[in-house]
């Protein structure tokens, strides 16, 4: 009886340390980054939080429409930060330094195409 509870206890333990192990690396792999964006409406929250979504290794996107900040959870084995901000630009908006591609912002509705600010050409 002593010795099933011990190696019941045993097992629980090792079971347990395992999980925490297992945590560890998913912990290590996800990193967080805020990129300003053109940003304008819910239209354009709901279109640049779609495109990345498609982005391999974003596990999560959440655009502020208030301060035109996007902020991505993301695995850096799978992506980085240019490829972030090169989705952004293609998808029509700007990335930080990173113009919109002029393809992507024509095919914007009127409504989230900004007057002035960073030209687009």
């Amino acid at each position: 009886m002593l010795r099933n509870l011990f190696l019941t206890t045993l097992t629980s333990l090792v079971m347990l340390g395992t999980g925490f192990a297992g945590a560890s690396p998913r912990d290590d792999n996800e990193k967080e980054v805020k990129i300003k964006t053109s940003a304008i409406c819910e239209m354009c929250k709901a279109r640049i939080e779609r495109n990345l979504a498609f982005e391999k290794g974003v596990k999560e996107s959440t655009l502020d429409v208030k301060t035109k900040v996007v902020t991505i959870k993301y695995n850096p084995a799978k992506t980085d930060v240019a490829k972030l901000k090169a989705n952004i630009s293609k998808t029509g908006y700007d990335a930080e330094e990173v113009m919109a591609d002029a393809a992507g912002y024509a095919k914007l509705p009127s409504c989230c195409k900004k007057n002035g600010g960073m030209n687009h050409q």
